[in-house]
Formats: C-alpha cells, sequence, structure tokens
C-alpha cells in the first residue's frame, strides 16, 4: 500500500470509529502525523485527497475540519467522476438507471402530493403536441428529476441526478433519428404521471422501467 494510501486509511478508520466526527477539527498536522505514525508529507497528500471528495474542509488559517458527510455532499465526488464518462459506457449508466428510477418512482407514489402532480401535468402541457428534441430532452430531465425528489431519498435523488448527464446526448440523439421518439417519449410520460395519480407503485416502476428501456434498447440496437 502507498504510504499517501495508508495515511488515507487511517484518517478513514479515526471517522468510522467516531474518534473524528462530522464537524469536528483535525489536531494540529504535527500532531496527527505523530499519533498515526505518518510523516507530515504524506499526511498533507491524504488531507489534499480527502478535501477533493469532501471527506475534508481544509480552511486557510483556520486548521482542517471534518465535513458534514451528508450523503449528497459526499456523492458530488461521484458527479465529478461521471463527467469523464466515455461514450461506450452510456448503456452501463442506463441499465443503472434502469434498476434504481423505476424504485424511486414507486417510491414517489405514496409520497408525491396532488400540487407537484398538478405542475408535473402543467409542465407537460406546456411542451405541446410536438416539442422540439432540445425542448423534449430538458423537460424529461426536469421531469424526472422532480419524482425522485418526491421519492424522499436524497441519497437516490443524488445518484440519479448525477447520471442524468452522461445519457443526455444520447437522448437527444435518439429523438433526431428516431421516427416515433418524440411521441413515444411524452405518452411514457403521461402514462407514469396516471400511475402515480393513482398511487399505484407497480405501474409507476412498470412504466419507468419500460420508459428508460426504451432509450437503452434503441442504443444497443444502434451501436
Amino acid at each position: 500500500m502507498a504510504v499517501t494510501d495508508e495515511a488515507i486509511v487511517k484518517i478513514k478508520e479515526m471517522i468510522v470509529s467516531g474518534a473524528l466526527g462530522p464537524g469536528d477539527r483535525l489536531p494540529k498536522e504535527s500532531e496527527l502525523a505523530a499519533e498515526l505514525g505518518l510523516s507530515r508529507n504524506s499526511l498533507r497528500e491524504a488531507v489534499r485527497a480527502l478535501s477533493l471528495i469532501r471527506i475534508l474542509d481544509v480552511r486557510q488559517g483556520d486548521g482542517t475540519y471534518v465535513t458534514s458527510l451528508d450523503p449528497q455532499l459526499l456523492l458530488e465526488a461521484m458527479s465529478f467522476v461521471v463527467d469523464f464518462h466515455r461514450d461506450d459506457t452510456v448503456l452501463e449508466f442506463l441499465a443503472v438507471r434502469r434498476i434504481l428510477e423505476p424504485a424511486a418512482t414507486a417510491m414517489a407514489c405514496s409520497r408525491i402530493t396532488g400540487a407537484e402532480l398538478d405542475e408535473l401535468s402543467s409542465q407537460l402541457d406546456g411542451l405541446g403536441p410536438a416539442p422540439s428534441v432540445e425542448e423534449l430532452v430538458a423537460s424529461d430531465l426536469e421531469f424526472h428529476r422532480r419524482i425522485v425528489q418526491s421519492s424522499g431519498n436524497s441519497v437516490l435523488c443524488s445518484l440519479l441526478d448525477g447520471l442524468s448527464g452522461p445519457t443526455t446526448r444520447a437522448r437527444i440523439w435518439r429523438g433526431l433519428t428516431q421516427e416515433d421518439a418524440v411521441s413515444r417519449t411524452l405518452h411514457e410520460h403521461r402514462a407514469i404521471l396516471a400511475a402515480l395519480r393513482d398511487r399505484d407503485a407497480e405501474a409507476a416502476s412498470a412504466w419507468a422501467t419500460a420508459h428508460i428501456a426504451s432509450v437503452e434498447q434503441w442504443l444497443r440496437s444502434t451501436l
């Protein structure tokens, strides 16, 4: 194990064990290095790495603190990594979305309010029968984001928000090249919305699965 990796593991163990909690200030660099049996250079590199993934917060002139460790904060690091995806991994992102989003949609059934459902309906109505592909994709992203937010699970919401970006280009590509993509997407959105209004978690999950799978199947056949 590299020295810096060892330092990261030791700091992680302090946080997991409760020796350091959310919001706690780390001991002075010299003291912590001696306590952990590390060089100050390796400790410094470990702190820099952990600050990049939002575990630690380095405050110039004040010290280094453990962050709130809020899931949404920590998952921002995943979004950063996702931004560097390759085109040949889009199918994998879609597959993960197909696993997670139907569950989030089912969870939203019992929590989404009538007012939120009306807003989703107005959003769909505002598109009209023949929106541009760009308008449809923007609406699609917002439609799903609102539903996932209604699931009440911030971790799930952050995960799916991070996964949606890499699939945007594929959705636009499909809208431009598949003849019935726009009408099919509108139909599937209406079906998901109807299932949510009926508080039918099974139907909502099934329609969300079919909706994502249709993009996945089209892309697989195209590639």
